[in-house]
């Protein structure tokens, strides 16, 4: 296994706001811990959201499991967003989230991803096993459900072992798409939700390849914004906040 140690980056957590000017002291805040996958689609829902509720939010994002094992641990958060419903299942069972909050709010799709620079040409995952396929990017299947996902499709192609040898793992979906992006992998597989960036092109994997990806959120029990919580949850799962999940390729409840 190959060490994803190719760029110097903050591995875990990033933590960004949605604010454009930052926050003001004296508005109300509500910090949401969130899975790589939703980095764009949730600033462009957290910046609107701050428009209405006249309030500053706060993104955490990183793998899912890696998020979840921060949140056991004491993580400052008041909503947590997965890629995986299965996290927010076990948070539940430990009781640290409210249970009526959780709510499915996206399935999730993956793309093969190349580096327009490198001179590679693969549309099909079987082409990540030509020679000038030298480095193949990938989330950590370990704590990253998109990760999960691009091992379960190379698997269900047969060509998971052969593979290997080339992957390189990145902490979270961001981080494998920034070893593609900066031409440190050759090419690799992605959220299609973060993939429309320049220095990629990308193909969608069909879906029958992987167990879907259910994403889910809740309201942490810890929350001191309790009401806060529940109403950026609401906003992300109503007529304000679907029409940009789906601008970014995730298939909606009710479409899955």
């Amino acid at each position: 296994m190959r060490k994803a140690s190719l760029l110097l980056l903050t591995a875990v957590v990033l933590v960004t706001s949605a604010a454009c000017g930052g926050g003001s002291s004296g508005r109300p805040e509500v910090t949401v811990a969130g899975a790589a996958d939703l980095q764009f689609a949730f600033q462009d829902i957290g910046a609107l959201f701050e428009e209405q509720c006249g309030c500053k939010v706060t993104f955490m994002f990183g793998s899912s499991g890696n998020l979840a094992v921060q949140i056991e641990n004491g993580l400052p958060a008041d909503v947590f967003a997965s890629a995986n419903i299965a996290y927010v299942d076990g948070l539940r069972e430990k009781g640290l989230i409210l249970d009526d909050t959780q709510q499915l709010y996206a399935v999730g799709r993956i793309v093969l991803a190349v580096n327009k620079d490198s001179g590679v040409q693969a549309e099909t995952l079987r082409d990540l096993l030509k020679p000038e396929v030298k480095i193949v990017a990938i989330a950590n299947p370990e704590h990253a459900p998109y990760g999960v996902a691009a091992m379960q499709a190379l698997q269900s192609e047969g060509i998971w072992e052969d593979l290997k040898p080339r992957l390189v793992y990145g902490e979270n979906v961001r981080q494998a798409l920034q070893y593609i992006q900066t031409g440190d992998a050759q090419a690799g597989i992605v959220a299609l939700s973060v993939a429309a960036v320049p220095e990629i092109s990308y193909t969608l994997i069909d879906d029958s390849l992987h167990q879907p990806l259910r994403q889910s959120l809740a309201v942490l029990r810890r929350t001191s914004q309790e009401q806060l919580a529940r109403d950026f949850i609401a906003f992300v799962n109503g007529s304000q906040g679907r029409p940009i999940m789906k601008k970014y390729g995730f298939l909606l409840p009710g479409e899955f």
